[in-house]
């Protein structure tokens, strides 16, 4: 028999032999570059709310929200709970042609909660799936008589092939992907405008099947209008194009409102996309919502029927729609938006404060709700310094002196402070500070306080500490 691990063996695999098997089976990289900092080095015991302990007996504050994934935070007792009711009463997991009265729940749950006609669900794995199954269901509406589809200059919808090719991110390597795809600057009417009169088809009519935008982008903290928002309904609605929102991340009250669009009244895309804290920190799950009339025209007939549900193996797999269903009712119960508007409260102006305190390091603060992202500078000096730092072929990065920086910060955060923090890797790498929803004011000022402790030290020392301690010997060098 071959020498396989037991879950009991597992969970008492140290933290070297951890790096080891991930070395040998997972990716060498991976261990190279997080081992630059703290919680590289560490493995996590448990998890409950806002707090992570470690095998060492430390106590760390998740302020990541498990980036978008934990708006209930960790092992929340009601989703604990609801699965293992599930469990215990062994209900069936999967199977393509029994009908789920959780997936008929949850389509109904959902439908009550978006405006409009919004009411038609279907629930795959992850995020990068639902945007690909948005996006099909626009393509299968026009019947495959038109080419082009629109995305965002900025825009971070997923990472397979499909959704890659829909993301804005720089890539350092470029993949085949979803042929006809069209870029406009994000928040630009005028430049949508543009992009849509250049598509035309043979005959001279509209060759764009769909606009998919993120309302507000988590990657980089930046915001549609309203104004904006509402005159791309209207472009859509001349053009018969469908509107994708995509509020993987946003979505279940992480900016102030329910989904970030619902701020604005009468407001309503043809099909939004959530995942993310949709599973309540514990389901893999996510799901595309689309208007009546859209998802008709496209499915509603016996050939075309099976064609997006049950030809998908885990579409509404028992345990993960069960959970997802508690997650919407704590989300809506526990007013999840008014708690992100709370946090903000004492997030917005005590970011502030630190920007204002530390002028040549921060250079601005952005955000809604309890999404915030820090961007930080230093200005020229400390760019030439992590510059002259960076191991030999990183600095080819045009965007690697700010990472480095930030990164310099977070590991300052995560060892002088226990705060576990990240930066996006789109846009301008801002130091991210998006807690969970049920994160007490009382952490989030302990945040606040820590993060202008550390900024206090200086960059130059930061990033000295960090370049010498951390990189030099472990990041791997840029291919």
């Amino acid at each position: 028999m071959p020498g396989l691990i037991s879950i009991d063996e597992c969970e008492q695999l140290t933290t070297e032999h951890v790096h080891d098997l991930y070395r040998k089976h997972v990716s060498r990289s991976q261990v190279s570059l997080m081992t630059s900092f703290g919680f590289g080095r560490e493995l996590v015991e448990r998890a409950e709310g806002a707090w992570l302990w470690t095998r060492s007996g430390r106590r760390i504050l998740d302020f990541t929200g498990g980036v978008g994934v934990l708006n209930h935070g960790h092992n929340h007792p009601r989703i604990l709970a609801a699965r293992r009711r599930f469990q215990e009463r062994q209900r069936m997991e999967v199977h393509k042609t029994y009908f789920s009265p959780y997936v008929a729940a949850l389509g109904h749950n959902l439908a009550q909660l978006l405006p409009g006609d919004l009411n038609m669900s279907f629930f795959p794995n992850s995020g990068a799936e639902a945007v690909e199954g948005a996006v099909k269901l626009a393509y299968k509406y026009h019947q495959g008589r038109r080419q082009r589809v629109l995305r965002a200059d900025i825009a971070f919808h997923g990472k397979l092939l499909g959704s890659g090719s829909l993301t804005g991110a720089r890539q350092t390597f470029q993949f085949p992907g979803i042929p006809g795809v069209g870029v406009f600057p994000y928040g630009d009417l005028d430049g949508v405008r543009k992009a849509v009169a250049a598509a035309r088809n043979a005959k001279g009519g509209c060759d764009v099947y769909a606009i998919l935008i993120e309302p507000f982008s988590a990657s980089t903290m930046t915001a549609c209008s309203e104004e904006f928002l509402r005159g791309l309904r209207e472009l859509c609605d001349a053009h018969d194009i469908v509107l994708i929102f995509d509020e993987i991340y946003t979505g279940w009250g992480k900016t102030g409102s329910l989904f970030y669009f619902m701020r604005y009244p009468g407001l309503i895309p043809d099909i939004v996309t959530t995942s993310k804290s949709f599973g309540g920190g514990k389901s893999s799950i996510s799901a595309y919502i689309a208007r009546e009339p859209v998802f008709r025209k496209a499915y509603d007939n016996l050939t075309d029927s099976l064609m997006h549900s049950t030809s998908t193996t885990y579409y509404g797999f028992g345990e993960e729609t069960a959970t997802a269903i508690e997650a919407v009712n704590i989300a809506v119960e526990d007013d999840y938006p008014r708690r992100a508007r709370e946090i903000e409260r004492i997030l917005a102006p005590g970011l502030d404060r630190v920007r204002k305190a530390n002028p040549g390091t921060v250079a601005e603060v952005r955000g809604s709700g309890a999404l915030y992202g820090v961007f930080l500078d230093g200005g020229p000096k400390i760019l030439d310094l992590a510059a002259k730092l960076a191991p030999v072929g990183l600095a080819r990065d045009p965007n690697f002196r700010i990472k480095l920086i930030t990164c310099a910060v977070i590991d300052a955060l995560y060892r002088d402070h226990g705060i576990y923090a990240y930066y996006t890797l789109n846009g301008a790498n801002p130091l991210v500070a998006a807690p969970p929803l049920v994160v007490e004011p009382q952490d989030v000022e302990y945040f606040l306080d820590s993060l202008d402790q550390t900024l206090a030290q200086g960059m130059v020392r930061l990033l000295t500490r960090f370049v010498r301690e951390k990189v030099t010997p472990r990041w791997p060098a840029a291919s």
